[in-house]
């Protein structure tokens, strides 16, 4: 998955770079701007594939759960014996977000889309098909648990990359609000 690479093309490559935030305080705003704006669409990107990650994640969970049980998993009963009905409740189960017991501050990122949707999804469809996550009826049990483990290591990646993206947002978010405290930056500019 996305994850960045010494001398790397692509945009999480020149935001994590080492010298990406080289000089910041000689940026002029623009580039300020330009940077930040750059390393939130990237945030953006990694949050959308992570969640894409998560949500097959929780699927697996959902079906070694059941397992574990003794009921009937998403796959449910054999082909013809389960209705549609059935099998979209037990996904809508599988996928529903439990209560939060933390609450995180959170990041809003205004107005933002992810900007690779088809490049995302392709990668964590990828990222399921090398465990088999879309037949999970004749999954083993220990290749269902390989199958949550790569995909759980497939997150955790992704949610490292998405931190050290986060600590550079943040890093160019404080920049342009020192200018602006510091009266570089007259308060009527966008």
């Amino acid at each position: 998955m996305t994850e960045y690479m010494v001398g790397g093309r692509r945009r999480i490559d020149r935001v994590l770079a080492p010298d990406y935030l080289d000089g910041i305080d000689g940026f002029d705003l623009d580039e300020l701007r330009s940077r930040k704006a750059e390393a939130e669409q990237e945030e953006t990107d990694l949050s959308y594939a992570r969640r894409l990650v998560q949500g097959r994640l929780d699927l697996l969970r959902a079906e070694h759960e059941a397992r574990e049980r003794g009921e009937a998993g998403l796959a449910g009963r054999p082909p013809g014996e389960s209705t549609d009905a059935e099998l979209a409740e037990r996904l809508a189960k599988a996928l529903a977000d439990p209560p939060r017991q933390s609450r995180g501050i959170g990041r809003h990122l205004a107005g933002l889309r992810p900007s690779r949707v088809g490049e995302n999804r392709r990668e964590a469809e990828r990222a399921v098909a090398d465990v088999g996550g879309s037949d999970l009826a004749h999954l083993s049990d220990p290749e269902l648990a390989g199958a949550m483990e790569h995909l759980a290591d497939v997150e955790s990646r992704l949610s490292r990359s998405r931190r050290k993206v986060q600590n550079v947002v943040d890093r160019l978010t404080g920049e342009i609000a020192r200018r602006y405290q510091a009266g570089h930056v007259p308060v009527g500019l966008p």
